[in-house]
């Protein structure tokens, strides 16, 4: 096999530990939505036409909604959103691309309902993923945020508290006027539960050990990503599909679909990570390397044998200059690390695919659907 995928070569990978987390997908149909999956690449332009239309439909919202905050307030989530500058004067600087907007219209859509009917969903998903963008560069201490002073650097730290709760509270409230809002503002906190249960987790396996019995593990890995990452994610799926009127088990497929696409999608980042090319990532080379996060690839490779050096590089944070974070990626690739979350992200991906392809959703919605999922997977977008 000579196709890419996740931006690395698809090479084949070392077993590495099951998603014990993920609701159970039949071996049989697993496998073979690995080797016959309707989500194919599209070309990135299909794939933006498509976040495009959706972000176009629920920005009226959005803003009508951000509107309704404190002055000042409205201002920093105007910021954080690019649409102004420090002091208020219009900016447009970009807000992303919307993916959370999108799969929230779609999830609609894909139900046969309405596209409008998913739009309180979208707003409410975005605007919890900018609280969380928010609140995770006060964590992280990251001063930019898509090239510009991040919002606690631009206003101050609690200021930036303060805005990110705002729109914490706005989404809850945007889902609770919404109709079918009681099983609606459910959905909605329960993945914003666990995805303040991922963050905590991430935070935390910071200062544990690269090896040993207090190791972080790959499938204790895969447990925060999906809630880190994959909650949100399957949260806008599902929620856009509630608010359309579709049944609870179409729902549930639903948010299980959009929690294996965050898995792939957080690996695929720390493939990017370690490996990707800076001025496509924006990432320094290697950087998550130097910064001693605690990756997929890099715990898979801890996970094989023969990780001796590897470990060694790892404990001792000043040995990553530029040959040693070098010899370190060698290593990680070598021990087949960077193989083994290719793989897992791939296995993930065919696991959305199939809960996909168990649901009866309205073709042309489905296709568009599907064609951001794997443009997502492979970050083509």
């Amino acid at each position: 096999m000579t196709s890419t995928t996740l931006g690395v070569p698809a090479v084949p990978a070392a077993p590495v530990a099951a998603d014990t987390t993920a609701a159970p997908v039949p071996a049989v149909a697993a496998d073979r939505a690995a080797r016959t999956s309707p989500i194919t690449p599209e070309s990135p332009p299909a794939a933006a036409r498509v976040l495009r239309r959706c972000r176009e439909l629920a920005a009226p919202a959005l803003a009508e909604a951000i509107g309704t905050l404190h002055p000042w307030v409205a201002e920093m989530a105007r910021y954080a959103f690019g649409r102004c500058e420090v002091g208020g004067a219009p900016a447009d600087h970009g807000q992303g691309k919307g993916v959370r907007q999108a799969l929230a219209v779609l999830g609609a859509e894909a139900v046969s309902g309405p596209a409008e009917a998913g739009v309180p969903a979208a707003v409410a998903v975005e605007l919890v993923h900018v609280f969380s963008l928010l609140h995770d560069d006060i964590m992280d201490g990251d001063a930019l945020r898509r090239g510009r002073p991040a919002v606690w650097k631009a206003y101050g730290t609690g200021p930036a508290v303060l805005a990110g709760d705002a729109l914490f509270a706005l989404a809850v409230e945007t889902v609770a006027l919404a109709p079918r809002s009681g099983s609606a503002v459910r959905q909605l906190t329960s993945a914003l539960g666990d995805l303040v249960r991922g963050q905590a987790d991430d935070l935390l396996f910071a200062d544990r050990p690269w090896t040993g019995p207090d190791a972080v593990g790959v499938a204790e890995y895969e447990v925060m990503a999906e809630r880190k990452t994959g909650a949100l994610l399957g949260c806008a799926l599902a929620l856009g599909a509630r608010l359309a009127g579709a049944p609870d088990p179409a729902v549930a497929a639903l948010d299980r679909a959009g929690r294996h696409l965050g898995v792939a999608f957080q690996i695929a980042d720390d493939v990017l990570g370690v490996w990707g090319d800076p001025s496509v990532t924006g990432k320094p080379v290697h950087g998550d390397l130097r910064q001693g996060k605690k990756t997929l690839p890099v715990l898979a490779a801890l996970g094989g044998a023969g990780y001796g050096e590897l470990g060694e590089l790892l404990a001792a944070p000043h040995s990553l200059d530029g040959a040693g974070v070098r010899r370190a990626t060698a290593l990680v690739e070598r021990a087949g690390g960077r193989a083994a979350a290719v793989r897992e992200a791939r296995r993930h991906l065919a696991a959305a695919d199939a809960l996909l392809a168990g649901l009866p959703l309205a073709p042309g919605p489905a296709t568009e659907l599907r064609t951001v999922l794997s443009a997502l997977a492979d970050r083509a977008v």
